[in-house]
């Protein structure tokens, strides 16, 4: 059989797996070890399972439990509703303030927790009966959260860039202060954004009445929410940019920070202690279950000679480089919309890395265009994530029809922001070559 139909038939079988509902790490893992003893017999299996076993071998990845734990410890610890509150105080007057500050906060909580979940969970709580409860329009009130939430995979410490850079062999810290500025440049699009819209329409996001407004002098007292999340950040990626700590070394200390922060906000108790720890190995666990299986599937894949086809493939086109691409991009939004971050990254970048490198192209540069993509997927309907944890927290007058509708404006921006940062690849890469060189 050729590699042509073998290809048809392993990506078809994808997607019936996943119309099925069966978890992605069992599907792919399960067809690519069916595809393995249908072609080569019970004893490729075995082969085929030992190399997933190399991920044993990266200490990089005791970084995601211990960022996840700091993020779970930080969303119980009360400092997000702080945060909002100063938030909201200083922008009273403009408009659309209660979604900018919904922005602001976010962009602090990415650089605080490294995912998109407890972002989603906690502005969810906390902003969106605000904003509802002050009339705001709801796609606004619930788009900006949702976009606000997914700067998590831009903003460093980002959990998914630290993957991207194990399976591309590139340095985590390159990584993180590549994300930084178009981290940056996003929460500001947005926030024009949501200024812009509810300026014209301000029925959108009308600003606090003057009778409501706070003192200069409470505004001013309420500054003190903004020390203990600038106090990780500190510790964690400015050890990190400084050469002070290895990306391991600077998530143990992250996680010893935000402990410190829930005792002192006296919420430190040994259930808020257990359900940190329970999220970070159940979200661990995901992610190393589809490591393995993803592997799996991209070794079977690969012995085929399916990562030589595709590279001639894609090398061979008459588009050139520029258009090779364009058309990655377009791949990355197509899986955005059925797969989650993790089995993109392990299906599809042993393949593109290669392919991108022989085009001349910066690893780095599109590891950010890889970010700001499954920004955009973790937005997309169908099974966009963030659509579904917003769904657990949103009242029940709101359908998922609206959440659908909420994201469009988001999701378009995030699109225009992989344009600019392909047109302006320094944004990416000037940062990251300053502070290692290169």
């Amino acid at each position: 059989m050729s590699i042509e139909w073998i290809t048809i038939l392993f990506f078809g079988g994808m997607l019936v797996i996943l119309l099925t509902g069966l978890p992605i790490a069992f599907g792919l893992g399960g067809l690519g070890m069916a595809f393995a003893l249908w072609l080569w017999g019970p004893e490729s299996v075995g082969m085929a399972l030992f190399g997933t076993m190399a991920i044993v071998r990266y200490t990089l990845m005791v970084c995601v439990p211990l960022f996840v734990f700091m993020g779970m410890m930080l969303y119980h610890s009360g400092i997000a509703e702080d945060l909002y509150t100063m938030m909201r105080y200083w922008l009273a007057p403009v408009p659309g303030a209660l979604s900018v500050a919904t922005v602001w906060v976010s962009t602090v909580f990415a650089a605080l927790v490294g995912s998109e979940e407890p972002a989603t969970l906690t502005m969810g709580s906390i902003a969106l009966p605000i904003m509802l409860k002050n009339k705001y329009d709801k796609g606004i009130a619930i788009g900006c959260i949702q976009g606000g939430a997914a700067l998590g995979f831009l903003i460093p410490p980002s959990i998914i860039a630290i993957l991207y850079a194990l399976v591309a062999r590139e340095s985590v810290g390159m990584l993180f202060a590549g994300g930084l500025f178009p981290g940056l440049m996003l929460s500001t699009l947005f926030v024009i954004y949501i200024i812009t819209r509810c300026s014209l329409q301000p029925h959108m996001g009308p600003p606090m009445p003057k009778a409501e407004r706070p003192s200069f002098k409470v505004k001013v007292k309420s500054l003190r929410a903004s020390l203990m999340p600038m106090f990780i950040i500190l510790m964690v990626t400015v050890s990190i940019f400084a050469g002070l700590a290895t990306p391991v070394e600077a998530s143990a200390i992250g996680a010893a920070g935000s402990i410190i922060c829930v005792a002192i906000k006296r919420r430190l108790t040994f259930q808020v202690v257990k359900e940190s720890l329970i999220t970070a190995f159940r979200l661990t666990t995901m992610m190393m279950w589809i490591f393995m299986a993803a592997l799996t599937f991209g070794k079977i894949y690969g012995a085929l000679g399916a990562k030589e086809l595709i590279e001639t493939i894609m090398i061979g086109l008459p588009v050139g480089r520029w258009g090779v691409i364009v058309m990655i991009q377009f791949t990355f939004f197509i899986l955005g919309m059925f797969l989650d971050d993790t089995a993109i990254l392990f299906i599809t970048m042993p393949i593109y890395i290669p392919i991108i490198k022989e085009l001349g192209f910066d690893p780095i540069w599109f590891g950010v265009l890889y970010l700001v993509n499954m920004q955009m997927a973790y937005l997309t309907p169908p099974f966009g994530y963030c659509l579904f944890l917003m769904k657990g927290v949103v009242p029940k007058d709101i359908t998922m029809g609206d959440i659908y509708r909420s994201v469009w404006p988001f999701v378009t921006i995030q699109g225009v922001a992989v344009i600019i940062i392909m047109v302006f690849p320094q944004i990416a890469t000037w940062l990251p070559y300053r502070l290692f060189g290169g």
